[in-house]
């Protein structure tokens, strides 16, 4: 069976700026995947090949077995693309868009499906009122309509959450991770790492164009970032033991790292035993952002 997204050598490049460098990357049916990086990484280039916007120079890929250059037809109709950008036509309603949307992939009776879409998505309320007159996380929500009226097995979000509100965050992300629990296969491209981190297993880190980290999104945390154990404590200072690799922060804090959660309670031993008390402590897990700033900056 093929993936639901292969790439392969993928390369683009606009003027003097290699975009996509040699991109390799395989997304299996019913993942939750993320494509993270920095602004300018390549991430949207990349989506844009997908959905057709954009050719590549060299490499190839593929939607659900469907090469997007060969077999753009049938590689479209398998895709579902929530763009980062608010676009909208401000002369129809939202059930209008909605409409218009479907018969872009030959659909003429699809009300059923979109009455659905709408009441999931909280837009049932909106569903005559013209587009121009809806708030910004409403119309980010029709965004995510569009992207779904055609049920495409390969969903990609790119930023979705980008200025919208936390009932609208959580709202959508419930519908998202119960359309990856019936099999629908869901890209996330985000700069809330701690979204990425929740509902994301595996994740791919892009930096200048290249694939610089891939991995189970666990195991990336553990390989890059540290169990650390950050304490407070009055004389201002640390035991010996505890000097190596630990950091003083700047509200007297320090912040000591640790190989493993049974070296807390040795920690605290020593910090007792050198006549130290401790005001505060705290543990700190490894988390998403720490593997990403340090994976970025080491690259």
């Amino acid at each position: 069976m093929s993936p639901a997204v292969e790439i392969r050598g993928l390369s683009k490049r606009y003027g003097k700026l290699q975009a996509l460098d040699k991109v390799d990357l395989r997304i299996e049916r019913g993942e939750f995947f993320a494509l993270l990086g920095p602004n300018g990484a390549g991430k949207t280039t990349l989506i844009s090949i997908l959905a057709g916007l954009a050719l590549a120079d060299d490499g190839e890929a593929h939607v659900m077995g469907h090469c997007v250059r060969r077999s753009y037809r049938e590689a479209r109709r398998a895709l579902g693309v929530v763009p980062q950008e608010l676009v909208f036509d401000p002369f129809f309603t939202v059930r209008e868009t909605l409409r218009i949307q479907s018969g872009y992939f030959g659909l003429s009776k699809n009300d059923d499906w979109i009455d659905e879409i709408m009441t999931r998505l909280d837009l049932a309320s909106k569903a005559d009122a013209n587009m121009r007159a809806l708030s910004g996380g409403m119309k980010r929500r029709v965004l995510v309509a569009q992207a779904l009226v055609h049920k495409p097995p390969v969903i990609i979000l790119d930023e979705p959450t980008a200025g919208v509100d936390v009932e609208l965050r959580q709202g959508l992300w419930q519908f998202v991770t119960q359309l990856n629990k019936d099999g629908h296969t869901v890209v996330l491209t985000t700069h809330y790492l701690e979204e990425a981190e929740a509902l994301c297993a595996r994740v791919a880190m892009l930096k200048q164009g290249r694939v610089v980290a891939l991995d189970t999104t666990r195991n990336l945390m553990r390989s890059v970032a540290a169990l650390r154990l950050q304490v407070w404590v009055t004389p201002d200072r640390l035991p010996s033991s505890l000097e190596s690799g630990a950091v003083k922060g700047a509200d007297g804090s320090f912040t000591i790292p640790l190989a493993r959660h049974a070296d807390v309670a040795d920690a605290v031993v020593a910090l007792r035993s050198s006549g130290l008390e401790v005001s505060a402590m705290r543990i700190l897990e490894p988390d998403l952002e720490e593997a990403f700033m340090r994976i970025m900056s080491r690259q």
